[in-house]
């Protein structure tokens, strides 16, 4: 077992190897801002980009500030899987939960923003090694490859979305390993570099003029006359429109959406380049792919196909790469052992943001609008539903699905997921017995 200490694996992200947001010289600072601001977006990652260049493109005078550098968090540190991100429960779980209308409504809206941030891609021809590569997700039993298979098969048939069901036999046409049980391949799902988009969506707003501002933290907000007075950094400002767009780094600032939400980290390494053979021996057509783990493991090529990246939930909510790095190294193991001798290169982290009813949330609360609650599927959701807050915020058509639930949270949650390590380790264990 590999051994954080004596390696030599690096703590910055993959995707940050070659694209550098604290350089860019799009970036402006406090001392730049006027003291009155017309749109304030706080967080500057897909919700909070996409939202800003959909109200700068109307006309609007946007800032959008970010405690870190501009793209620090999840969005730029992402595995880059994207697809429609169905909800858990699948067509026949939300049916029972929701009703026939509301279901496929959920899962049409799904459908809906991958499409539409495939379709935004391409026309604002956005560099981010976008391949349409197919995603295996693999079964741990046959009951659950059964379950898996009937969900799939339901979801196709409402929805134009291929799926192809891949019995154990014929498992090793699509991955390399013996674990799964057969599993079911979605054959319109996407990869990217998800750093680099982020990275064109700063040009972009750079073009319509929006204000990017990095190391501002937002330390106060409340209302004042027709609009809000914010405190960034020491500094007061007037505002007329506030849009948090924080997701799983929204702080006690804004304590009413923070007590909504839970943040998980979820964590990724990457291997030092491998052989075509031996990537083929993984995964031989390059999909990305997923396994039906409580803790969400999953596994892609790196775009130019050289490197192996594994991702999944950190058994602990704090930046801890030593004992996360060991422990993705041992289930990437168990599922691929002739990787046995392959060096890592990197580990990193990032917090996402579950919300309680496990349904992506945007809105109006107090006055302040908000996009959050991904649920660990942000790529396409947080773009989409930027551009859906961005709408609502202009008085225009923004009307989404998602936006007719309550945004929950729970009695006696203080917005301190204390309990989420010792979950956590139940799902770990629940996966290792098979439950």
């Amino acid at each position: 077992m590999i051994s954080f200490e004596d390696s030599k694996v690096s703590t910055t992200p993959y995707w940050h190897m070659d694209v550098n947001f604290e350089d860019s010289h799009y970036i402006s600072g406090l001392d730049d801002l006027k003291d009155q601001q017309e749109v304030l977006i706080v967080g500057a990652g897909y919700t909070g980009l996409s939202a800003a260049l959909t109200l700068a493109r109307a006309g609007k005078q946007v800032t959008v500030i970010d405690s870190h550098f501009i793209g620090f968090g999840a969005s730029s540190r992402n595995g880059g899987l994207l697809g429609p991100s169905f909800h858990k429960l699948g067509l026949s779980g939300l049916v029972k939960r929701y009703g026939q209308e509301t279901a496929q409504a959920l899962l049409k809206e799904s459908l809906a923003g991958f499409d539409w941030l495939i379709n935004f891609i391409e026309t604002e021809k956005i560099a981010c090694d976008l391949q349409h590569c197919g995603r295996f997700r693999g079964a741990l039993s046959i009951k659950k490859y059964d379950k898996m298979a009937t969900q799939a098969q339901s979801v196709a048939a409402t929805l134009d979305y291929p799926v192809k069901l891949v019995p154990r036999s014929e498992q090793h046409n699509e991955v390399g390993t013996d674990r799964y049980h057969g599993g079911v391949l979605y054959e319109k799902d996407a990869c990217l570099h998800p750093a680099k988009l982020v990275n064109g969506l700063i040009a972009k707003l750079h073009a319509a003029g929006v204000t990017l501002v990095s190391q501002a933290a937002l330390t106060q907000l409340k209302a004042s006359g027709q609009g809000y007075t914010a405190t960034i950094n020491d500094r007061e400002f007037k505002i007329a429109k506030v849009l948090i767009a924080t997701n799983g780094y929204t702080t006690d600032t804004t304590a009413n959406l923070k007590k909504r939400i839970i943040p998980i980290r979820s964590t990724m390494i990457a291997t030092e380049a491998i052989s075509a053979q031996m990537m083929a021996s993984v995964s031989p057509k390059l999909h990305t792919h997923g396994g039906a783990d409580r803790l969400v493991f999953y596994c892609r090529p790196s775009p130019d196909g050289t490197r192996l990246l594994f991702g999944g939930r950190a058994l602990d909510s704090i930046d801890k790469p030593s004992e996360y790095t060991a422990f993705l190294h041992k289930n990437m193991l168990h599922l691929f052992p002739q990787l046995a001798h392959v060096k890592l290169a990197n580990t990193w982290s990032g917090l996402v943001a579950y919300s309680f009813d496990h349904v992506p949330h945007l809105g109006e609360m107090d006055g302040i609008y908000y996009a959050m609650g991904y649920c660990g599927s942000g790529v396409a959701r947080a773009n989409y539903l930027g551009h859906k807050i961005a709408l609502k915020m202009l008085g225009k058509d923004g009307s989404s699905v998602f936006d007719q639930f309550e945004f929950p949270s729970q009695l006696f949650y203080n917005a301190n997921p204390w309990f989420m390590p010792a979950i956590i380790r139940w799902h770990n264990l629940a996966d290792k017995l098979g439950l």
